[in-house]
């Protein structure tokens, strides 16, 4: 007969080989995090800006198959449940795409283009975006226009 360290053993490998340990870890901490999140706290309202970054990483998260990574960001995050459009994402963003490009998150489109950009170009001048009023905004310094 197995004692019960083998048995704890077996069921572990079987998880292990069928994938689903890492989904059952990840569904125990997204449901320890709802229970935890205090609804009575007010969330800052989420800008312009985060709405798109939080899109951006929740079509790379869900393209990557981290659905409770995703669900556990749109639940903390304030996101809409429903997706935003693609193509308005890439509207916002001034993103033109090709057929090829489609065929995976608009992030990696981003990396893409500046890891493969050429270096006589020179660099990007980023700018602070325009959040919300705090403490954080005010150490935002204003750049040149280009």
């Amino acid at each position: 007969m197995a004692t019960i360290a083998e048995l704890k053993c077996a069921v572990r490998e079987t998880l292990e080989s069928r994938g689903v340990l890492g989904q059952l870890k990840a569904r125990i901490r997204a449901e320890v995090f709802s229970a935890l999140d205090d609804q009575r706290e007010p969330r800052p309202p989420l800008s312009h800006e985060n709405l798109l970054i939080n899109e951006l990483i929740r079509e790379y998260l869900e393209f990557n198959k981290y659905r409770y990574t995703a669900s556990v960001l749109t639940a903390e995050s304030g996101q809409p449940e429903v997706p935003l459009d693609r193509q308005f994402l890439a509207n916002e963003l001034k993103v033109v795409e090709d057929t090829s490009s489609k065929s995976v998150p608009l992030l990696y489109g981003l990396v893409s283009h500046f890891l493969n950009s050429n270096e006589s170009e020179g660099k990007m001048f980023l700018r602070g975006a325009s959040l919300p009023a705090g403490p954080a905004a005010s150490n935002t310094v204003p750049g040149p226009d280009f």
